[in-house]
């Protein structure tokens, strides 16, 4: 979760970010999907403990706003963190592939509207362009798990490197 982000994005994301509506905070995924909530036991939480502790804290910086086809979202820098967060969980649990397995590369990115018209995008980013830099401290990651309407926080695993 960012939630330094929050102030600045969160109206924006509860209009045009369905995820933000059910209940998911501004954040930068590590994995989605992950496994299956019937898998998600304390075996897997343990070894996620082990696996993100693993990692240092870190600060970032949001300074500019990018797009994928049907996103505007936030770049963070530096990224690397977030990257090796995910390749981590993903050696680990490699039956669960960034996005399913559908791009090739996976961008770290903090969703601000998705699924908009261009213009929906263009105003947002005019409105949060000059209100940039968000800057961040990062010092744990979040295991979200959905109940079919919402989502909600699990766990909570601080990054302790």
């Amino acid at each position: 979760m960012v939630r330094e982000a929050e102030p600045l994005v969160g109206g924006w994301r509860r209009r045009f970010d369905s995820s933000a509506r059910a209940g998911v905070p501004a954040h930068v995924t590590v994995l989605f999907p992950f496994l299956d909530i019937d898998r998600i036991g304390p075996a897997v939480i343990d070894d996620l403990s082990v696996l993100i502790g693993e990692h240092s804290p870190f600060a970032v910086r949001f300074d500019t706003c990018r797009r994928f086809p049907e996103v505007l979202y936030l770049a963070p820098t530096p990224e690397q963190p977030f990257r090796a967060l995910t390749e981590a969980v993903v050696a680990r649990w490699p039956e669960a592939p960034p996005y399913g397995g559908q791009f090739a590369e996976v961008i770290p990115h903090l969703t601000v509207a998705h699924g908009q018209q261009a213009q929906v995008f263009h105003e947002v980013e005019a409105a949060l362009t000059p209100r940039l830099p968000i800057t961040a401290h990062v010092s744990s990651v979040s295991l979200f798990v959905s109940d079919g309407t919402r989502w909600h926080q699990h766990v909570e695993f601080p990054l302790l490197g």
